[in-house]
């Protein structure tokens, strides 16, 4: 049964089997796309199941139970810059197709506290020894060079960033960059909820919420951790700053949460947050196929199903997403559409992994080390003209690649590259 609360988002009840019920529930979720999309875990209690009927409410989000009565720190800062001239774009930031990169996103850590099945192999990952990643300050240095040339807005990635023990202190530090008017992070939600007060107050202007799935049964299955409960506080901590913009990230995947569509539409309803549905895509380890993918067109086709007057919103410089809103909702819903209608002409977006590489395009595997730049001792200028050579020998998409050879071609785990 899902139903919408008076006071916070959505209720979600789902009456399961739970089989042989120990620390974690091991359910049956039937999805009503097809039998083959039953998420059975399975757990033998004394070499018998011992079914029994519960269920699994998440924890309601009701962001009027927690106030922020401070103002957001930032907004004088983003008066003061508006009045500011903006100088002409830096040519060491524009490539070969004419596109400006003024976006930058920042692997922070390669460590994360859940191991979602889009994101790392089954084995987990190598992780690179700690003098090779790079340090605070060189996050700090790397950040400021991008700045001094037209990057307005960063990204804080991982990994999952608020594992990182320096990361509100290296917030401020970037939030005191001139020309740095957005900084954002990437988050699984785990921890989040404990950081984010601090966050907010030394200038994190943006969130993304990785949240697949609000069923219990399928975040286990998906992450291989509990969790969810966590997750949902931080969402209603999130909404709670009101200032501060709040996206929800989900990876469709079919047969595993591709029934629960409607249900996180419906969280845009009384709330302004963006709910974001992306392509599942293909990275190393991962599994991917074709026919785990949901194309965003059958994704609108059901969405369109139910609300008819869904509203396609004109598109804002640099966005990723396909925007579109049901008139009467206070948020958005979006589609990030990497593999059947990409968005490489407009890109704006530039990588920087946790040791040290900057990435010009995501699905290329094409890298340049800042790290070993930098500590060769090479001056800002001599950073710089690294920079350009690499930026002017961006793919014109997806590294030079047809989505079909995408799969095939080795590129790091989506943890080792910054989510």
């Amino acid at each position: 049964m899902f139903s919408l609360s008076r006071n916070g988002l959505s209720t979600i009840m789902y009456s399961v089997k739970a089989i042989g019920i120990r620390n974690t529930p091991n359910l049956i979720l039937r999805s009503r796309f097809s039998s083959a999309s039953y998420v059975k875990l399975h757990q033998q209690k004394n070499g018998t199941e011992n079914d029994k009927e519960q269920t699994i409410v998440p924890e309601n989000i009701r962001t009027n139970s927690i106030t922020n009565k401070g103002k957001h720190p930032v907004g004088h800062r983003l008066a003061r810059l508006r009045k500011q001239n903006v100088k002409e774009f830096s040519e060491f930031l524009v490539d070969t197709f004419g596109r400006h990169h003024d976006y930058l996103r920042i692997s922070i850590t390669e460590k994360c506290n859940l191991r979602c099945r889009y994101c790392m192999p089954e084995e987990g990952v190598k992780l690179t020894p700690d003098e090779k990643l790079l340090t605070t300050d060189e996050i700090v240095r790397i950040a400021r060079i991008f700045a001094s040339e037209g990057v307005h807005k960063i990204r804080l990635t991982g990994g999952e960033p608020t594992v990182r023990k320096d990361v509100v202190e290296l917030v401020k530090r970037l939030h005191e960059i001139p020309g740095i008017d957005e900084i954002c992070m990437t988050s699984n939600g785990l921890a989040l909820h404990r950081k984010l007060q601090a966050l907010f107050e030394n200038g994190l202007t943006s969130l993304n919420l990785s949240m697949d799935t609000m069923i219990n049964g399928k975040f286990i299955l998906i992450t291989r951790r509990n969790g969810l409960s966590a997750v949902m506080k931080s969402l209603r901590k999130a909404l709670s700053f009101g200032t501060l913009k709040v996206k929800i990230n989900t990876v469709v995947m079919r047969n595993i949460n591709d029934d629960e569509i409607l249900n996180f539409v419906e969280l845009t309803k009384d709330h302004p947050i963006d709910v974001r549905f992306i392509e599942y895509m293909p990275f190393d380890g991962n599994k991917w196929s074709k026919n785990k993918m949901v194309a965003y067109k059958e994704i609108l086709e059901i969405i369109n199903a139910k609300y008819p007057d869904l509203t396609r919103l004109q598109p804002k410089h640099g966005d990723t997403a396909k925007m579109y809103q049901v008139p009467s909702f206070k948020g958005r819903v979006g589609f990030i559409t990497s593999m059947t209608s990409d968005f490489c002409a407009t890109c704006t977006r530039l990588r920087i992994t946790n040791d040290g590489n900057l990435k010009v395009c995501l699905f290329g595997n094409e890298e340049v080390s800042l790290r070993d730049v930098l500590r060769k001792g090479a001056s800002d200028k001599e950073v710089l003209e690294v920079i350009g050579k690499a930026v002017k020998k961006k793919k014109a998409k997806h590294g030079g690649l047809t989505v079909a050879e995408l799969k095939d071609r080795p590129n790091r785990p989506m943890i080792l590259i910054g989510g």
